[in-house]
C-alpha cells in the first residue's frame, strides 16, 4: 500500500485488523504487566499465527474486554490498578464470555475456585512453559469451536478432536496432520461453501503469503476426498468448480 512516498507492507493480519475483514486468524488478548513475560508470550503466539493484543494494567484490561471480542483471553490476577478477578466480575455482569485462562504467580486454591466460578476456563500457575500455555489455549479454543465436545459423529464418520483421529465405521482414516486440520475446519462448516483461500488461511496460516499457487491445497484435498470416498463415509468432500469446497452430509 502506498501513501505518497511511504510504502507500508500490509500483512494479512494487519489487513484484517485495519479493515475489519473476517479472517480465520484467532485473536488473543494478553492482560499481563510483567514486560519480559508479556513479550515472550506475544512473540510465541505471533509465531503460531495468532493475532495478539495487549493490556498491561487493570483499567486498560477492563476497557478492552468490554469493548471487543476475543477468541481467548490470558489474564493475570495481580495487575497495577486493580485485581484481575474483578475483570472477570465485570465481564460476568455484562454477560461477556471469552475463553479465559488465568495466568498467575498465585497458587492458592481459593483464587483458582473464585476464578473458575467467575467464568474462567483454566488456571495456569507461573512459571510455565510456553508449550504448556499453547496446549491450554488450543484446548479452550477446541471446546468453544465444538461446543465443548471432544468428539462428534456425522453418520458413520467420527472425529475425535483430542486424539486427532477420524474413523468411518470405527476404521481409522489414517489422516496426516494437514488432512485432519482441513477436516476439522470443514466439519465446523458442514454443508457450507468454503473458498480455497479461507481453507488455506485456516490450515496453513500466514505461510500461504509466500505461496505462488494453491497446488499444495489441491493435493491435500484430493487425498482427504479419496479417503472419505474409499471408506464409504456418509460425509463427502465436494469440489465446487471455481468457488471452493463443501463438506456434505444429509441427515436421513
Amino acid at each position: 500500500m502506498h501513501f505518497g512516498k511511504m510504502h507500508i507492507k500490509i500483512t494479512r493480519q494487519l489487513f484484517c485488523r485495519i479493515f475489519a475483514v473476517k479472517c480465520s486468524v484467532m485473536k488473543i488478548l494478553v492482560i499481563e504487566d510483567e514486560f519480559v513475560l508479556l513479550k515472550a508470550i506475544e512473540a510465541f503466539l505471533l509465531s503460531e499465527n495468532f493475532l495478539v493484543e495487549k493490556a498491561t494494567d487493570y483499567v486498560s484490561g477492563v476497557e478492552k474486554v468490554l469493548m471487543y471480542d476475543y477468541d481467548c483471553i490470558l489474564l493475570d490476577i495481580a495487575l497495577p490498578g486493580g485485581d484481575g478477578l474483578k475483570i472477570l466480575e465485570q465481564m460476568k455482569s455484562k454477560g461477556k464470555s471469552g475463553n479465559i485462562i488465568i495466568i498467575s504467580a498465585k497458587n492458592s486454591l481459593e483464587d483458582k475456585i473464585t476464578g473458575l466460578d467467575l467464568g474462567a476456563d483454566d488456571y495456569l500457575t507461573k512459571p510455565f512453559h510456553l508449550a504448556e500455555l499453547y496446549a491450554r489455549i488450543k484446548a479452550v479454543l477446541r471446546r468453544k469451536q465444538h461446543d465443548g465436545k471432544q468428539a462428534v459423529s456425522l453418520g458413520n464418520l467420527t472425529i475425535d478432536f483430542v486424539q486427532r483421529e477420524a474413523a468411518v465405521n470405527s476404521k481409522s482414516l489414517k489422516l496426516n496432520r494437514k488432512e485432519f486440520d482441513m477436516l476439522n475446519f470443514l466439519i465446523t462448516n458442514i454443508n457450507r461453501l468454503i473458498t480455497k483461500e479461507a481453507l488455506a488461511e485456516h490450515v496453513w496460516g500466514d505461510h500461504i503469503d509466500a505461496a505462488d499457487n494453491f497446488d499444495f491445497i489441491y493435493a491435500q484435498v484430493k487425498n482427504l476426498r479419496k479417503k472419505l470416498k474409499e471408506n464409504f463415509s456418509d460425509v463427502q468432500l465436494e469440489n465446487v468448480y471455481g468457488a471452493g469446497y463443501k463438506l456434505c452430509y444429509e441427515t436421513h
